[in-house]
């Protein structure tokens, strides 16, 4: 398994790494087993955040006792200087440590930097002198704010959306990343689980010299990423090919299933609903197809265009037409229109 360095930081990883969002859906006996196997398996780098609910606290038992075995990034989504420093203590004694490898302000719409008035770029640093954080890094969903970021010269990571539907302008912030010596984390790697292939999603990232974090949930999925430490997937022709003709049927735009958009006042899913158009042609449909989904879908009729869930949306997506233009197809489907 090929092992990289984060930019400037002295972290040197294998290029398979576990992202811990889902385990705040599993119990805590189950998490702590998933993320000891990974490690054991091979993983050394587990991502977290504050927003993760239990997260934090799952990794912190998982890995109580071994932290010099592991690098622990996590996040903060506060606003002030008070909220960072309540949001950092609470994560280091959720993780059972005194430090974390690398901070990360989350899902930031705007580069943080000194001098700009809100003392978190500021915060950050005297984190980092007292020895909390090793490393400071930032994470974002919109293009621009990441170039932004990566021009700043002000971070030692960033953390992007980067799977093999990436556009030319998001493969030239990777490499740019590489080039300002600035580690580069890519979340999303399985595009919120459209993309089905683990082999092909792993061969695209061995091209880059980015650290992709991997959501996991399930022993079986676990289980697929680390097969790769012994048979590493290299892009061939038959991969490169699957690729092309996938990025063909995922043109456009489309949820990512993140989840920042919710909760809805209509009481809507949003995150499954949204990209039902996809979910329901790539994966085992006969579920999406029954009467609890019907019921779920029929509730994008009660949307009231309040206009949150698009305010919301990290990816710019006018949220409320995407769930519209997915009941459509939902129905033609269900109504034997349209054949999947």
């Amino acid at each position: 398994m090929k092992s990289i360095t984060l930019g400037q930081t002295g972290i040197t990883t294998p290029q398979n790494a576990f992202g811990a969002l889902p385990i705040q859906r599993v119990s805590q006996e189950y998490a702590v087993k998933l993320l000891r196997r990974a490690y054991e398996g091979g993983m050394t780098f587990f991502d977290t955040a504050r927003a993760y609910s239990d997260s934090e606290v799952k990794v912190g038992e998982a890995f109580d006792g071994m932290r010099e075995k592991v690098f622990i990034a996590s996040k903060t989504q506060a606003k002030t200087p008070e909220q960072f420093w309540k949001d950092l203590d609470t994560t280091l004694a959720n993780l059972r440590t005194d430090y974390l490898d690398i901070y990360q302000f989350h899902c930031a719409d705007r580069c943080f930097a000194p001098g700009d008035g809100t003392g978190m770029y500021e915060a950050m640093q005297e984190a980092k002198a007292q020895g909390k954080v090793r490393h400071i890094g930032i994470t974002a969903h919109l293009i621009a704010v990441a170039e932004e970021i990566v021009k700043s010269g002000l971070y030692e990571t960033l953390q992007f959306p980067f799977s093999y539907l990436a556009s030319e302008r998001e493969i030239e912030l990777a490499r740019s990343c590489e080039k300002a010596g600035m580690g580069f984390i890519a979340m999303k790697g399985l595009a919120g689980g459209l993309l089905t292939n683990s082999r092909a999603c792993m061969a695209f990232m061995s091209q880059y010299e980015a650290l992709p974090i991997w959501g996991i949930q399930r022993e079986e999925e676990l289980e697929q990423w680390l097969s790769f430490f012994r048979s590493e997937p290299e892009m061939t022709e038959e991969l490169r090919a699957f690729i092309e003709k996938d990025k063909e049927t995922l043109q456009g735009d489309f949820c990512r299933g993140c989840g920042y958009c919710m909760p809805c006042t209509a009481g809507i899913q949003i995150a499954q609903c949204a990209r039902m158009s996809q979910l329901i042609r790539r994966a085992p449909s006969e579920n999406f197809k029954g009467e609890f989904w019907q019921g779920e879908m029929a509730k994008i009729e009660n949307c009231v265009d309040c206009g949150l869930c698009k305010s919301k949306c990290p990816y710019g997506l006018d949220t409320p037409n995407l769930l519209r233009k997915n009941y459509l197809d939902y129905k033609d489907i269900i109504e034997g229109r349209v054949k999947v």
